[in-house]
């Protein structure tokens, strides 16, 4: 069979014309066929430094480039001889272009509703930037285009597109993007495009600050409260609760959006302010909410000035006082003898002046709103001396030896008045207390005769009143007993009525002038 012999060929693979990306590698080949040892040679087309590396091979040589810089941007010849006769040589165009990351975003640092704002798209490293294009875009709304045509850097450089606008409040979360596109002539480059987005975060407000209170402004106690404070602000705001107390202080709470009383209570009605403060636009804003816990009267109270106990013709304040929301209605009422309570006045503070034994009583004071009604009451005791003493003497202040002697007194006294009787002896004084209001002088004798003082006294007073008794002649018969009553003068009062009976024991037998007291007590003064 005959033999084929190749023809001398050679190529250069990429084949043309190539686009390297700066800080790549790069390898052309230079390959040879039917040539048994052929001679490779590299060189540019304006014989400018290869710019990368030879290696010959038995039938190709490479030039590698590592890495690729814009000193590689030629037209490499490869030149390949066969023996000394033949001679091919075949070039290619590299095209050096840097696109190596996506742009870098920059917003003006704090925007404010309103104001100016600046977005900066900065795209790094391009080359070569006379083929560069940029859009700005507020969502899908084109804000800006710029392309780059012009420009004739042999290095890489760092582009920048800026765009000014009127922020509004509604721009507020809407995203910016910047979209880069780098084309040469009809390469395929990758990427072709670079895309970078953020989202505008306007520093704003605060504004439209407002409390809701749930379940209202108006609710019982014992319910639930929740006050909640909204708002439109960013950066996101710092929040204080404060509230106005009575005697016009403030009183700090909380500082969160929410002020929750699981149990609102009576004390927890008043003004409540939220203060809104943003840092950053270093605004202030405040909103108030006026809380109103209703409840029925509670905690009613009487204070009585000087005390529940006084003197006849003292004046007496008495003064009820009940919380409650809205605030109670208070009125008096005086309990009479039917047990009947009767309204005598509608104020919080009943005063009685010169007060009379007629006065004392049960007063109940009654407070009342819509929500209930609440009574108190309190007895007022009115002290009266001693008044309206009527002493009866029995049989009479003249009795014979042998009789009994019977003392019996009435009076009107507030509180009960306490009685003692007392014999004015030319020695001594003998003083006979009551026991049980009784005093009998049994079997008198002359040496009873005298003058006698009883003395009628409470807490408040006392009165005394002299009694004479003669013992004359013995007793023979019995005799008509006729009651001898001493009247003082009567003092027109309603008082407690206070009988007391007393009967004065001189003695059951008389022993050498010495007294035996049956239902008394002897003391020697």
């Amino acid at each position: 069979l005959p033999i084929v012999v190749k023809a001398f060929e050679m190529e250069i693979i990429p084949a043309n014309r190539i686009v390297a990306q700066i800080g790549e590698t790069l390898v052309l080949t230079c390959n040879t066929t039917g040539c048994a040892s052929p001679s490779f040679s590299w060189r540019t087309q304006m014989d400018n430094p290869l710019g990368g590396t030879v290696n010959n091979h038995k039938t190709y040589s490479t030039l590698t480039m590592s890495p690729v810089s814009v000193v590689n941007s030629h037209d490499y010849l490869c030149t390949v001889f066969c023996g000394v006769k033949e001679k091919k040589e075949k070039s290619i165009k590299v095209e050096i272009y840097s696109f190596p990351s996506d742009p870098v975003i920059e917003i003006s640092p704090s925007l404010v509703a309103g104001e100016r704002v600046t977005v900066i798209c900065k795209i790094p490293d391009v080359y070569p930037s006379d083929h560069l294009e940029v859009l700005l875009k507020k969502e899908e709304h084109v804000l800006h285009k710029e392309h780059f045509y012009e420009g004739d850097s042999t290095n890489t450089e760092t582009k920048t597109v800026t765009y000014s606008f009127t922020l509004t409040a509604e721009d507020i979360g809407k995203e910016i993007t910047c979209v880069a596109s780098l084309a040469i002539g009809n390469l395929d480059l990758e990427p072709k495009e670079r895309i970078a987005s953020q989202k505008l975060n306007a520093n704003f407000g605060p504004q439209n600050t407002i409390i809701t209170a749930s379940p209202g402004n108006f609710l019982m106690e014992g319910d639930p409260l929740n006050l909640t404070c909204v708002t439109e602000s960013n950066p996101p705001p710092q929040i204080t609760w404060r509230k106005h107390l009575a005697d016009e202080s403030i009183q700090h709470l909380i500082e969160h959006n929410v002020l929750s009383i699981p149990h609102a209570h009576f004390t927890d009605s008043g003004l409540y302010t939220c203060e809104v403060i943003n840092l950053v636009t270093n605004k202030t804003e405040k909103a108030t909410v006026d809380i109103v816990i209703q409840d029925g009267p509670k905690n009613t109270m009487i204070s009585v000035i000087p005390a529940t106990a006084v003197k006849e013709g003292e004046t007496v304040t008495m003064k009820c006082t009940s919380s409650g929301n809205p605030a109670p209605v208070i009125s008096w009422k005086k309990k009479k003898a039917t047990g009947e309570s009767e309204k005598i006045f509608k104020d919080a503070t009943l005063t009685i002046q010169n007060i009379k034994s007629q006065d004392l009583g049960l007063y109940e004071c009654e407070a009342y709103n819509q929500f209930g009604k609440e009574e108190k009451a309190v007895k007022l005791l009115v002290q009266v001396p001693p008044q309206n003493i009527t002493v009866l003497v029995y049989p009479s202040e003249n009795v014979k030896e042998g009789e009994n002697v019977t003392i019996t007194c009435s009076t009107y006294s507030n509180p009960p008045s306490q009685m003692v009787l007392k014999k004015v002896h030319q020695e001594k004084e003998i003083i006979l207390p009551s026991v049980n209001g009784t005093f009998i002088l049994y079997n008198v004798t002359k040496n009873d005769t005298g003058r006698y003082l009883l003395d009628v006294f409470n807490e408040v007073g006392n009165s005394i009143k002299v009694i004479e008794i003669a013992v004359v002649g013995r007793l023979e018969k019995t005799d008509q007993m006729i009651p001898l009553i001493i009247a003082f003068s009567c003092v027109t009062a309603i008082a407690v009525p206070v009988v007391a009976i007393l009967i004065y024991v001189s003695r059951k037998a008389k022993i050498n002038g010495s007294y035996s007291l049956v239902k008394a007590l002897r003391l020697k003064v």
